[in-house]
């Protein structure tokens, strides 16, 4: 992300440290993650510590500090997807992926992490690829679904 486009972000939220929120989600839509020079820019801009926007960083769960692949794939292990067969997905999708939650794969293609609750217990279990919910799964569906995502 160039400097002209965090300033075209920054501008959006009328260079308003109050914002910072909406001002990294912007940013986190367009790269999939934080990187440390754009952080930099933003607590240049903004003259906000650069530790506070790390510690916006790392305590929400939506924002990362590392890359991600190009699809974010949130596996469900509430209490609902737990007992009907969330762990089963998670491992489903590890042996595909050869990846574990919290990893990205090589091609850099998938990130897959493990959610507590996606709030449709109806339809567990569930998992999430980037805003696209998928419920009532079996392990097998889980890698056909990611087909769908190359």
């Amino acid at each position: 992300m160039s400097v002209e486009a965090v300033n075209a972000v920054l501008e959006k939220y009328n260079f308003d440290p109050s914002r910072l929120i909406g001002i990294l989600q912007d940013i986190q839509r367009e790269l999939r993650w934080l990187p440390e020079e754009v952080l930099r820019i933003v607590s240049w801009r903004l003259d906000v510590p650069l530790t506070q926007l790390y510690a916006i960083g790392s305590f929400y769960r939506a924002f990362s500090l590392k890359p991600r692949g190009r699809h974010l794939v949130n596996v469900c292990l509430g209490t609902a997807c737990h007992v009907r067969g969330g762990v089963a997905i998670e491992q489903a999708l590890e042996k595909g992926l050869k990846i574990l939650p919290g990893e990205t794969t090589e091609d850099d293609r998938y990130t897959m992490e493990v959610v507590r609750c996606v709030g449709c217990c109806g339809l567990a279990p569930v998992m999430v690829i980037d805003e696209n919910f998928h419920g009532k799964l079996a392990p097998a569906d889980a890698a056909k679904i990611l087909e769908n995502y190359k």
